[in-house]
């Protein structure tokens, strides 16, 4: 049963890096990379995320869930709390789904750990 739940989190995992990598390349995809703000966000956040995942994949650890689900919460809402939702819209449209797809990979992992596990009757 443990080992079938490490790799289910382990593709959880994969799937989080590679949104991280998407996250980091987003101001080249969506052009806006002379958006400072937006862009060092993108380029810090997706760094962040894709070094918890590799440990994540790596060791698996309660507390990188935790991590990838605060910043997968800050990727998703910081268009709004640095000012540029209005300004950098592809941006924030790329922070948006990213960050809830995190958010919501990493709420998943969560579930998996606090799962209790299934009881047997005889």
């Amino acid at each position: 049963m443990r080992e079938q739940t490490w790799r289910q989190q382990a593709i959880i995992d994969f799937i989080k890096l590679a949104l991280a990598a998407f996250l980091i390349l987003t101001p080249w995809i969506f052009g806006f990379t002379a958006a400072t703000v937006a862009s060092g966000n993108a380029w810090t956040s997706g760094a962040v995320i894709g070094l918890v995942s590799i440990a994540a994949i790596v060791a698996l650890a309660e507390w990188e869930e935790w991590v990838s689900l605060a910043f997968g919460l800050w990727v998703a809402i910081s268009p709004w709390l640095l000012g540029y939702h209005a300004t950098v819209i592809s941006a924030m449209r790329a922070n948006a789904t990213i960050g809830i797809a995190i958010v919501l990979l990493a709420a998943a992992e969560l579930a998996m750990i606090y799962r209790s596990p299934p009881h047997v009757t005889a």
